[in-house]
């Protein structure tokens, strides 16, 4: 069970219809976070570091993130996050 974190063209990003998810921000901070459902999302903004089953992912702005149903994470934001996300 593992991040998957990658870059979106366009055409993908447009398909997903990402601009029409909601929006989540967080300062910076640091915390547990456990997912009970599969999140993708998008960051608009921000700069951060999760880390999950001993692995570190660093997660920047313009990233697709999909976290999988089930994982335990913990995160580090280093700058403000603002992400369009669905669970």
């Amino acid at each position: 069970m593992e991040i998957t974190i990658k870059q979106l063209d366009e055409k993908e990003f447009h398909k997903l219809g990402i601009k029409n998810w909601p929006i989540w921000e967080k300062e910076i901070s640091k915390f547990s976070w456990n997912y009970e459902n599969e999140e993708q999302c998008y960051f608009i903004e921000g700069d951060a570091t999760v880390l999950a089953k001993g692995n570190i992912y660093k997660i920047k702005k313009g990233d697709f993130v999909i976290f999988p149903k089930g994982l335990s994470t913990r995160w580090v934001i280093l700058e403000p996050v603002k992400k369009h996300y669905k669970m």
